[in-house]
């Protein structure tokens, strides 16, 4: 049987492709019945011509699936999750929710949201996702890896589905008879890589739905692809801005019919140089103004140009969240920083792979792309199974080696932290900071990879002379996570607080990071998270 769900024209209840009938779509499914997650599948004897398209269709339909659902959300530590403290200001804020059912979420995306994993949700998933449903503006600073981008899909594609079809601008032809298309909802981002993650997140939570999501990121390989993808129709686009300029000025997009619009690691944006380009997309003549759209902004840190931006595209009563200090890191992140000169580097980081194991995904940053592909060259000389992933990689050869870090193929991955930016890879069990960023903020951002949605992770960071700017902030941190502070690291932010960066020097002794000492700390924290405690 169909319902109608409430809201204008709303989408029918079948899952198959369907018509248009009477503002919603009618019930023309695939062939059988549909059965738990799937539209009926049966095994490969049921059909008698097998190897022709009826059976490629299912078979493709069943990679669709996993490829989407399958091991997103392992060794969740959600417990852990509810000990974070979360700050939510504003006018009148929607009460946060414990539960996904008391969102009264449209079925659809209720039935995708279990498929995904999410048994409850996270502390930024709480408050955002009520906040968003009830129309207002957001600015929310979690730290990376906390569930952000589930925060504002999940909304934003529910408003979609209880809105119906209607709602949707539809295509027009442009000046120069090109299909132009008019999205719904607008995601922002600053990389091709976390571009393509919310891109498949957003077909994960509108699955089996007829909400359609478009890409788009730079790059000459792909741009014909994406292109045609788009005039195929688009409720929602994921882009990078530089790239929607672009496309907007060949007339293949207008921005029009967008009530919804979010910025994702806006922080990141601005620090990539893109403030001209998103300002002269929000402030288009064509874009809703705001307080006729939802906005909301998501940024693991909050500085001053931040929240310029803030004022200038939010509503003056924007719901502000804080999920932990802003900025700070978590303590589901072991932190171990270790004084390394540069000359010791490699052999300090092979001691650390060797404690490592082979099962475990090691995620290693350095400042250069030079640098970048020189360590995994000297790594691969060595015998280790590793692949660089820095900008000046083809698209095609990046997404080829983040699939194959990944799936654990090659368990090492050396990375520049602008190519690494935004990264979903569940389960990194270790970062480490082969060299330091000039600022901290980066390095709450790096860190993040791991830990990620309450996982359990280990950070190590090689420090020396080169690194005495960021001691003191460095120092901070690790003591608000409650995280074992080293004699020298005190000493050294002591003297950058006396005399500045270029006075004093490391204290002697127990200042190393010996071999024998990296293994015995990796192997216990592997074995700590191989029990589960």
């Amino acid at each position: 049987a169909k319902t109608k769900c409430s809201g204008r024209g709303g989408f029918g209840q079948d899952r198959g492709y369907g018509v248009r009938n009477s503002g919603r779509f009618s019930e023309r499914s695939y062939r059988g019945q549909r059965n738990g997650g799937g539209y009926g599948m049966g095994c490969r004897e049921d059909y008698p011509n097998s190897g022709g398209f009826l059976y490629s269709f299912f078979r493709g339909f069943l990679c669709a699936f996993s490829e989407l659902f399958a091991g997103q959300l392992s060794g969740i530590n959600f417990d852990k999750y509810e000990e974070i403290p979360v700050e939510a200001t504003g006018e009148d804020v929607p009460a946060p929710i414990s539960l996904f059912s008391e969102l009264k979420l449209h079925p659809w995306i209720e039935e995708n949201i279990q498929k995904s994993g999410y048994n409850r949700p996270t502390p930024v998933q709480k408050y955002s996702i009520p906040a968003l449903n009830a129309g207002r503006d957001l600015m929310s600073c979690a730290q990376t890896g906390s569930g952000k981008t589930a925060a504002f899909l999940v909304p934003l594609i529910n408003a979609i589905l209880q809105d119906g079809p209607d709602a949707q601008h539809p295509p027009t032809m442009s000046h120069g008879g090109r299909k132009k298309q008019y999205p719904s909802a607008l995601v922002l981002s600053p990389t091709r890589e976390l571009s393509l993650q919310i891109y498949n997140e957003s077909r994960k939570f509108s699955y089996r739905t007829p909400i359609k999501s478009a890409l788009l990121y730079g790059g000459r390989e792909n741009y014909k692809e994406q292109i045609n993808k788009l005039r195929l129709g688009c409720h929602i686009l994921i882009a990078t801005p530089g790239r929607l300029i672009d496309v907007m000025e060949q007339e293949y997009i207008g921005l029009k019919g967008c009530r919804y619009l979010v910025l994702d690691e806006a922080d990141r944006m601005l620090d990539m140089g893109f403030e001209p380009q998103i300002r002269q997309i929000v402030d288009l003549s064509t874009m809703p103004r705001k307080g006729e759209r939802v906005t909301a902004m998501f940024s693991a840190t909050f500085p001053k140009d931040i929240q310029v931006l803030a004022q200038d595209f939010l509503m003056p009563n924007y719901v502000f969240l804080a999920v932990g200090r802003v900025g700070s890191t978590s303590e589901n992140i072991m932190q171990k920083v270790v004084w390394v000169e540069d000359h010791e580097k490699r052999s300090y980081l092979m001691d650390l792979l060797d404690a490592g194991g082979q099962n475990s995904l090691t995620l290693v940053f350095v400042e250069t792309k030079r640098g970048a592909s020189d360590l995994s060259y000297y790594l691969q000389s060595a015998g280790y199974e590793v692949v660089a992933i820095h900008g000046d990689l083809k698209q095609f050869e990046r997404e080829k080696h983040l699939d194959s870090f990944r799936s654990g193929a090659t368990p090492v991955m050396v990375a520049t932290a602008v190519a690494a930016r935004g990264l979903d890879i569940p389960n990194v069990k270790h970062v480490i900071n082969y060299d330091l960023p000039a600022e901290v903020d980066e390095y709450v951002h790096r860190i993040g990879r791991t830990g990620r949605v309450g996982n359990i992770g280990l950070a190590t960071s090689f420090f020396n002379e080169k690194n005495r700017n960021i001691a003191r902030d460095l120092m901070d941190l690790i003591v608000e996570a409650n995280q074992e502070l080293p004699d020298w690291l005190e000493r050294v932010a002591g003297d950058v607080a006396r005399f500045g960066t270029r006075s004093g020097g490391r204290g002697s002794g127990g200042n190393k990071f010996g071999g024998t000492t990296a293994s015995k700390f990796i192997l216990s924290f592997f074995q700590v998270c191989k029990s589960g405690s």
